[in-house]
């Protein structure tokens, strides 16, 4: 059932769509999508905040180009007309990139292509696009955007921070501090990612409705 057309921009059930990804229905910790991007491009923060807003701009123009499309879209191509948009969104985010953050483009490396099969980007238009007006699609869009944006740059915190002393390059810890190796790897990726999945879902009472 399609949500009411005219329903105001600031509405709760529209500002639940931006607000409820950030926390108990976030797509990385709650969801456990988008893993894979989520560990390998959080060694730096830098990185971490392109790949973050690349994702949002990508699922909410993706998520607003298919509910506009939506009842001309044939049920049976449906999947690959949302992938036509999301590889259409990715590639001008990639070819941005590369014109105007080159360096941070090469750290990225495939990763940013990644983004077109990325189960946070599918699973918006497959669950919420499809079914839904422009206007709720673009939020719902946008909200787990920032969701999976969020938890990216929270991890690139703790690694850059506590691995090498240093924030976006800059040293923010004593020189003495000991750099910890371990956090710039991949194992410490999993560990803080686990920690902060763990820290989440405690606050918001996950492990009670189990």
């Amino acid at each position: 059932m399609d949500i009411k057309e005219k329903e105001p921009v600031f509405s709760a059930k529209n500002l639940k769509l931006l607000t409820e990804p950030l926390g108990r229905n976030n797509p990385i910790t709650v969801q456990v999508l988008g893993i894979c991007s989520a560990l390998a491009v959080t060694v730096k923060l830098k990185p971490a905040i392109v790949m973050a807003l690349s994702v949002i701009i990508v699922t909410g123009v993706s998520n607003l180009v298919i509910a506009t499309l939506r009842k001309y879209i044939p049920e049976r191509i449906r999947i690959i007309v949302q992938l036509v948009v999301i590889a259409t969104m990715v590639i001008l985010v990639d070819q941005f990139l590369k014109a105007f953050v080159f360096d941070v483009s090469k750290q990225l490396s495939v990763f940013v292509g990644l983004i077109i099969t990325n189960c946070i980007v599918m699973g918006r238009l497959e669950a919420y696009a499809m079914q839904n007006p422009p206007l709720p699609s673009a939020l719902d869009g946008l909200g787990n955007g920032l969701g999976y944006g969020a938890v990216l740059v929270l991890v690139a915190t703790v690694r850059e921070l506590l691995g090498s002393g240093k924030l976006l390059g800059f040293p923010l810890l004593p020189s003495g501090y000991p750099s910890n190796g371990l956090l710039l790897l991949a194992p410490g990726a999993f560990i803080v990612l686990g920690l902060l999945i763990w820290t989440q879902r405690t606050l918001t009472g996950h492990f009670d409705k189990e």
